[in-house]
């Protein structure tokens, strides 16, 4: 009897336990990225409306993200370039590149062809994603945050925003964080003019300072 027992109890385990289910999604298309999907479904028609742009491909776009990490003092200290390459790959989510010196300046004991620094360039995809991410996680949690500066635009459509700490950005643990760096996060559009960038990026959720 005792048997018995155990095996119809044996049995309604197993009718109570959730069918286990092997589906492969792979083959389902890769979901557009939040911040692509807003700039086709909404920022488009208001530069259309705000600039009187003729057609669709005179609106001005974002054609890539380069963020830039200098280490100067890695001539004394090798491994903080090693440091700035894994936070930066971290940061971005993909593997920096590093650049090097093109000529020796002794007065900064810096020789030829010496690493001082390193960078990515995101494009699509992996732009739109960063770019959200950095608006609606990191740039909020910089201290006393006001805006950011709309000064730093090159005359011919690209914006470069300036970042003090590495730690604004979810992904970094303070706690294992050595060194306090600061990065260049360069957006390149395909605006002519300062105006048009400025009103992508902001239509786009960066959250410049309010002009007086």
């Amino acid at each position: 009897m005792a048997q018995k027992e155990q095996k119809k109890g044996s049995k309604k385990k197993e009718a109570e336990s959730p069918a286990k289910t092997n589906v492969d999604y792979s083959h389902l298309p890769k979901p557009k990225p939040r911040l692509h999907e807003k700039y086709r479904n909404e920022v488009v028609k208001k530069l259309m409306e705000q600039f009187k742009y003729d057609n669709v491909m005179m609106v001005p776009k974002l054609k890539k993200i380069s963020i830039n990490i200098g280490v100067g003092q890695a001539s004394q200290d090798p491994k903080l370039m090693e440091i700035a390459v894994k936070e930066l790959a971290t940061i971005s989510g993909q593997k920096p590149e590093v650049r090097k010196s093109k000529k020796a300046i002794s007065n900064f004991k810096l020789r030829e062809n010496q690493p001082i620094g390193c960078r990515v360039t995101l494009r699509r995809e992996k732009m739109y994603e960063f770019m959200d991410r950095l608006i609606a996680l990191a740039i909020p949690r910089i201290r006393d945050f006001k805006g950011v500066s709309d000064s730093s635009f090159d005359g011919r459509g690209n914006y470069t925003l300036g970042v003090k700490e590495q730690i604004i950005f979810p992904e970094i643990d303070i706690d294992k964080v050595n060194r306090i760096s600061g990065m260049d996060i360069t957006f390149v559009t395909t605006a002519k003019t300062d105006e048009e960038s400025y009103a992508l990026l902001k239509e786009m959720g960066m959250p410049f300072k309010k002009r007086n």
